[in-house]
């Protein structure tokens, strides 16, 4: 397959585990095999190790190449990986070529360091990355990383790996036009997060990556059912139970967004541990209420362990 046949396979929700350190925050490599062995019993279209939920800037480029690993190894081929890489271009290229010997089938390329780079900068720093491996790549527009869409026609012009696009924005009216600009050139993706599932399908995103998917994976399955079938009143219930209310708890902090997750997967028994600077703990009312939310999960959690 072309790398952009291969995003375009790539429909439904990609599983997005954290990155699971133990207290002296190293790799907790045990329990990450255990969460994405998992995740893997659920139709996720993809994984993806390393990323932004993955704690990418918090590892070296050996943490990021024993994450891919394990995370490869205990899909055991059920579905592919994504692996995350960015930081600037002598790092994001050995990164790349590290993941693609431990396994991942496609790269996320997360912005670099310098927020103000010109555009000739920025494209190149893409192409250094896609030239370190025979990868597609998916771009991650988030925080500074803006794009208008003729700078994404520009862009799939200049870097011929380039196959998906992952908007961290949450403007659908820009993505939107991005998506129509540029038309089956690239397989789009929601990549805000869960809140934002309505938004994104309804512009005719082909699939979104959920944080959700570490604690409950049939939340985030029956969230991109009803987003691909523009089930509005179906997602609106969804939204309204499991959804918003853990958003709302989220935005309590900076960085909750890390933080949260892993409270919520300890309250059910997973491995998480805790974040890695300059992501912060949750405080304790915080942490407390989101154990609480977990109640509202358990109609979706089947096997895991009982809240506590």
């Amino acid at each position: 397959m072309t790398p952009v046949e291969f995003c375009k396979q790539l429909k439904g929700v990609f599983g997005f585990p954290v990155t699971p350190f133990k207290k002296d925050l190293s790799l907790d490599l045990d329990g990450l095999a255990r969460n994405v062995e998992e995740m893997v019993r659920y139709p996720f279209c993809a994984l993806v190790a390393a990323g932004g939920t993955g704690e990418l800037y918090s590892m070296n480029a050996d943490e990021v190449e024993q994450v891919v690993k394990v995370t490869v190894q205990a899909a055991n081929g059920k579905m592919p990986v994504v692996a995350g890489t960015g930081f600037n271009v002598p790092i994001g290229r050995e990164m790349a070529q590290r993941v693609e010997k431990a396994g991942a089938e496609c790269l996320l390329v997360l912005p670099p360091y310098y927020s103000n780079a010109p555009e000739s900068g920025l494209f190149d720093y893409y192409k250094a990355i896609g030239e370190a491996s025979s990868l597609p790549m998916m771009i991650y527009s988030r925080d500074w990383a803006v794009f208008t869409p003729e700078q994404v026609a520009r862009l799939a012009d200049h870097v011929p790996t380039l196959a998906a696009w992952k908007d961290g924005q949450g403007d659908v009216k820009k993505y939107q036009r991005i998506m129509n600009y540029n038309g089956d050139r690239l397989a789009w993706f929601g990549g805000l997060g869960d809140d934002c599932v309505p938004g994104y399908f309804a512009i005719g995103v082909q699939a979104y990556t959920s944080s959700i998917s570490n604690i409950a994976p049939k939340v985030s399955l029956a969230l991109a059912e009803a987003g691909m079938a523009r089930d509005f009143a179906k997602l609106d219930v969804l939204m309204k139970k499991y959804v918003h209310p853990l958003y709302a708890l989220r935005e309590r902090g900076r960085g909750y967004e890390v933080s949260a997750m892993k409270v919520a997967m300890e309250a059910l028994g997973m491995a998480a541990g805790p974040v890695r600077p300059p992501l912060n703990e949750c405080k304790a009312q915080d942490a407390a209420d989101i154990r609480e939310l977990m109640k509202v999960y358990e109609d979706m959690l089947e096997s895991k362990a009982a809240v506590v």
